[in-house]
């Protein structure tokens, strides 16, 4: 059985490969055959090309974008896992406080930009505090349902034989809600590229986004190109270590 499915994985990874493989072929013989401008539709060589282009400083852009990526997806998970769990306990702070939450985040992002860097000027820790904003309720929603799912027989038993709140926690409810959590973490590994994307978009002096503005006026359409392509590997990447995560933490029938 285990053989069996590792099989099928493998093929199905396989044809994934295929997929993107005959995607760029198509992609790099077409523009070649059709010879468009490079500041139209570069081939993949072309972008390939830019990596070994010092002056765009890759690898530190690279470093600063991932840095706001996983920072803010972390703090998004600290935070909407612990409030949730608040939200669990406290009738009373739900009723004050989630309403108050959902408001905030009907606010556009994008126009909170000028007020954020007048309050936390530029930098890393503004754009993590932007990626934050954006993966934050996801993860809350996901979770305080999860949380609302367990069984209340299975509740009022533990509570009957004195176990305290944090047991509770602990044996029922984190087990029953993580296929919730983990929903919740892999919607907000996609939110948090985007987040990244507009920080540096509007507060930051660094970042592939950051450089992808400077080379636009230039029409340095390749580097634009590698600059998506390496802010797409991050995201790739993220979501890859969430399913990874969820495999080891979730039993596969209780994956969703």
């Amino acid at each position: 059985m285990q053989r069996a499915a590792r099989t099928e994985t493998i093929k199905r990874w396989a044809a994934i490969v295929a997929v993107h493989v005959g995607l760029v072929l198509v992609w790099q013989f077409g523009v070649r055959a059709t010879q468009l401008p490079a500041f139209v539709l570069p081939a993949p060589s072309d972008i390939l090309a830019t990596l070994a282009k010092t002056n765009y400083a890759w690898l530190d852009n690279t470093a600063v974008t991932a840095a706001e990526i996983v920072g803010g997806f972390a703090l998004a998970t600290i935070a909407g896992v612990g409030l949730a769990l608040m939200f669990s306990w406290s009738r009373v702070l739900t009723l004050a406080v989630f309403p108050l939450l959902v408001t905030l985040n009907m606010i556009p992002k994008v126009a909170l930009g000028p007020l954020v860097i007048v309050w936390f000027s530029y930098g890393i820790r503004t754009n993590i505090l932007i990626t934050f904003s954006l993966c934050f309720f996801p993860i809350l929603l996901t979770t305080l349902r999860g949380l609302q799912e367990v069984e209340p027989d299975l509740l009022d038993l533990v509570r009957s034989l004195k176990g305290s709140r944090w047991k509770v926690f602990r044996y029922i409810q984190l087990p029953g809600s993580l296929p919730y959590i983990f929903s919740g973490m892999k919607v907000a590994a996609i939110l948090a590229v985007a987040g990244a994307v507009v920080g540096e978009f509007i507060a930051s002096d660094r970042g592939l986004a950051y450089l992808m503005i400077q080379v636009q006026a230039a029409l340095d359409t390749p580097a634009m190109f590698m600059a998506v392509l390496l802010l797409t590997l991050i995201g790739i990447v993220l979501y890859l270590v969430v399913l990874a995560a969820e495999r080891v933490f979730v039993p596969r029938d209780a994956r969703k």
